[in-house]
């Protein structure tokens, strides 16, 4: 099943093959669009100071099955196989306590309120396919994530968070669920920068943390609560933002008891800057945006504002540890802690949706 895994993380995460894009003969799709193998000795320390052991990836042809082919470059020794074929907008997947994989289906790239929460399931291990997608919820806002803790499923849409009562086997919501919290959802349009439609979510010890993104592409935002990630209970209670400056933080995770998180860099100032990044996400930290952002392992002021503005605690943003090619859009990423291959333990995996 190893391949497999590798297979839903790159499609999932990184679903931006367009119909016109693998027509006709396959393309080669380059190893820095696909994904980034970040290596690192241990999460316990406060510094990551590493870089990648060098892995060797090798073209995999992949044909669906109405014959359109591409090619993704996988580690060498590995396999891919095609769990699944939807042609919608997938974004993360999250396992249920009793074993079943949960995706979010968005729809397409508007914002609208035909998204879903999908269950795969019934493996053919001979065929090597789901044979069953349940519509688990239905007739939701650009639905970016769903987590399961204790005993709910947690579903974030782009105005809210809700959860409901989860029971093994379950097809369907018993009711319409709790609000946990609430988030503005107007902005300026997609072609513009801003908006951002998605709420990411992520539990560590016993508490929630949604990341909201901003509204714009660079402003001064009306509300504390964009551009950040919020910390609350798990019911929703005593929110506070935990990380501010961080314009889009798409991909949320903890590995061990640190956070971390993708974060998508602003446009229009140039083909090649600034970087998008990886980078951990500490508490009562400022990351930047949009007073700052990260080029070439530096960190410049952005001249769209001038100085006075600034304010003064805000001298400059902390540099991260990882930066990606401008318009690399980062996105899911999963840190391979007890893997049986060496050459990718204590590995980091991050997906590349890449421009559109």
């Amino acid at each position: 099943m190893r391949g497999f895994h590798w297979l839903l993380l790159l499609l999932l995460g990184c679903n931006n093959i367009k119909e016109n894009e693998h027509s006709g003969a396959a393309k080669p799709v380059t190893t820095d669009t696909v994904a980034v193998i970040e290596q690192i000795p241990s999460f316990t320390a406060d510094s990551i100071n590493s870089r990648p052991a060098s892995i060797k990836l090798l073209p995999k042809l992949i044909t669906l099955s109405g014959g359109n082919s591409f090619y993704l470059n996988i580690p060498e020794g590995y396999n891919i196989t095609v769990a699944a074929e939807l042609n919608t907008r997938l974004r993360f997947l999250a396992k249920s306590p009793d074993g079943r994989l949960f995706a979010t289906d968005m729809h397409d790239l508007t914002d609208n309120k035909k998204g879903k929460v999908l269950i795969f399931e019934n493996w053919n291990g001979q065929t090597n396919r789901f044979e069953k997608v349940t519509t688990f919820l239905s007739n939701l806002r650009n639905p970016n994530q769903v987590a399961f803790y204790k005993d709910f499923i947690y579903v974030a849409e782009t105005q809210q968070l809700r959860r409901y009562k989860y029971k093994a086997g379950q097809n369907a919501p018993a009711d319409t669920g709790q609000l946990v919290a609430s988030f503005p959802d107007y902005g300026l349009g997609y072609k513009y920068g801003g908006w951002h439609l998605t709420r990411s979510i992520a539990f560590n010890n016993d508490k929630l943390y949604v990341s909201v993104g901003s509204s714009c592409n660079a402003c001064i935002e009306k509300e504390s609560i964009r551009a950040s990630v919020v910390e609350m209970n798990p019911d929703g209670s005593d929110a506070q933002t935990f990380a501010s400056g961080l314009r889009n933080t798409v991909g949320l995770k903890f590995i061990g008891n640190k956070l971390w998180g993708t974060e998508m860099g602003r446009d229009l100032i140039g083909p090649d800057k600034p970087e998008d990044l990886f980078q951990q996400i500490d508490r009562a930290v400022f990351y930047g945006w949009p007073y700052y952002f990260q080029y070439q392992q530096k960190v410049y002021a952005d001249e769209t504002f001038k100085d006075s503005v600034r304010p003064a605690r805000l001298k400059e943003r902390p540099k991260a540890f990882l930066g990606f090619k401008a318009h690399s859009a980062p996105l899911g990423f999963d840190y391979f802690k007890n893997f049986n291959d060496a050459a990718l333990l204590n590995s980091v995996l991050v997906c590349l949706h890449g421009s559109t």
